[in-house]
């Protein structure tokens, strides 16, 4: 213990040793954040004898949750690891072990973005909603945003949070999930918050084994999530929250910043431990990083400083369009080479995909090879989400988003008329593969 508090900053250690009781912890960029809050789990483990399985750690990416997992194996030994996991897979992972209080059985199927679209797609068209009315992406992004704020179609009725007609779809669409025995990701955090506020004993298991709970990335965190740690930590409140308010930048999918601005207004009795030595930049990107957020009128305030040297200077140039700064970019890089910096050092970011193009022209036309970091991702591929929809299929027959993706792959010669007269058979007959059967020669049909 004495070796793993001397790596520590005063702040840091302070947060490290703090006791029970809630904890917001303000980390500024690049302030030693998740050494601070593996160090803590170390801790609470380590020296205070808490047991490792009832220490609860969740982040929002899958990257962030293996480095901080891998950080805490260095620390604990593999066999000594607590939940760390994002929030997304902490809810799938109690889901799995108390779905059927809510209907679902626990080999339910999980659909990613497209097969949302899709099925919402089919909903529109069932309820005969055009495409210029409402489309699926539209319907999705606001299907999705009612649940970030924890509302079933039921409460958008009451609240008028939605459109009629979108509120028609949502409730129709989570009728087809629960018919295909299936869950969104939204409804991974809003079916986990509706069990444990509908089945008081499911959240007293699950509140009196976890001991500690600690969120890092806490800025980011919606509604939903908010509440599903407020509810695991109503008995002990020993929550642990570590964010900057200044790097909130999520509030398009539902990040509330009030989460984190207000934390003391809910836990009055919260110490604030504010993490400001920053170990990853240099003085200059440092001032200037701080002269753009001391600007934001919501924020707790922080005064970032850094032992590290100035470094170089920051340049700006402002260009007439993209394809100037496609050739600026370019032309920059030739630069860089001429004066002996390799071109691995370098790196070109962009705030959408759509930007990439001009950028990838100008450097072929200069010659400067480059490789694209990114681009679709594996499990988005047609192929690989053929093959995921026939695992699917096979764990769980009632998937019929899965059956209809896979029932002319390979070629079998259905074309869209057949599949449209067995979806049409879906709903009598409790699914698409039993509607299958009934559209075929001879099948039976019910009287």
């Amino acid at each position: 213990m004495a070796d793993l508090l001397a790596a520590l900053n005063p702040m840091q250690h302070q947060a490290v040793l703090h006791g029970d009781g809630p904890l917001l912890i303000l980390a500024g960029a690049g302030s030693g954040k998740t050494r601070t809050l593996t160090h803590r789990v170390a801790h609470l483990v380590g020296a205070r004898g808490v047991e490792p399985w009832r220490i609860l750690a969740v982040t929002f990416t899958n990257k962030a949750a293996a480095e901080m997992r891998g950080r805490l194996e260095q620390l604990l030994g593999a066999g000594r690891l607590p939940w760390v996991s994002t929030f997304h897979a902490a809810c799938a992972r109690i889901l799995r072990q108390e779905i059927a209080a809510l209907g679902f059985t626990s080999n339910f199927v999980i659909y990613d973005d497209r097969d949302q679209e899709r099925l919402i797609k089919e909903c529109l068209d069932d309820l005969s909603i055009p495409e210029h009315a409402l489309s699926a992406r539209q319907a999705a992004a606001l299907i999705d945003g009612a649940k970030n704020r924890g509302l079933s179609p039921a409460d958008c009725a009451r609240c008028d949070a939605l459109s009629e007609s979108a509120r028609r779809v949502y409730e129709r669409y989570q009728a087809k999930l629960r018919r295909a025995n299936a869950l969104d990701f939204g409804d991974l955090l809003l079916s986990t918050l509706q069990l444990f506020d509908g089945h008081p004993d499911v959240l007293d298991r699950f509140r009196q084994r976890f001991l500690h709970i600690l969120v890092d990335e806490f800025q980011d965190t919606n509604t939903v999530q908010y509440r599903l740690t407020s509810r695991l930590a109503s008995a002990h409140r020993n929550l642990c929250v570590v964010g900057d308010d200044d790097q909130s930048i999520y509030r398009w999918r539902g990040a509330e910043i009030g989460n984190i601005l207000d934390f003391e207004r809910d836990y009055p009795d919260a110490v604030v431990i504010r993490l400001e030595q920053n170990y990853r930049s240099s003085g200059t990107i440092l001032a200037a990083a701080s002269a753009v957020v001391a600007c934001n009128t919501e924020r707790k305030g922080k005064t970032l400083w850094t032992q590290n040297p100035p470094g170089d200077q920051i340049a700006l140039a402002l260009l007439a369009d993209d394809l100037e700064e496609a050739r600026f970019v370019a032309a920059e890089i030739s630069r860089l080479q001429r004066a002996g910096h390799d071109r691995r050092d370098m790196a070109v970011f962009y705030r959408t995909n759509a930007q990439s193009r001009a950028c990838e022209e100008a450097l072929v036309r200069e010659r400067i090879p480059y490789s694209m970091v990114g681009g679709v991702k594996f499990f988005a591929r047609a192929e690989v989400k053929d093959i995921l929809a026939y695992l699917r299929l096979l764990v769980n027959p009632v998937d019929s988003l899965s059956a209809k993706r896979i029932i002319n792959v390979p070629s079998r010669g259905i074309g869209a008329a057949t599949a449209e007269r067995i979806a049409a058979l879906e709903e009598e007959a409790g699914g698409f593969l039993p509607g299958l059967t009934r559209a075929a020669p001879g099948g039976r049909r019910s009287p």
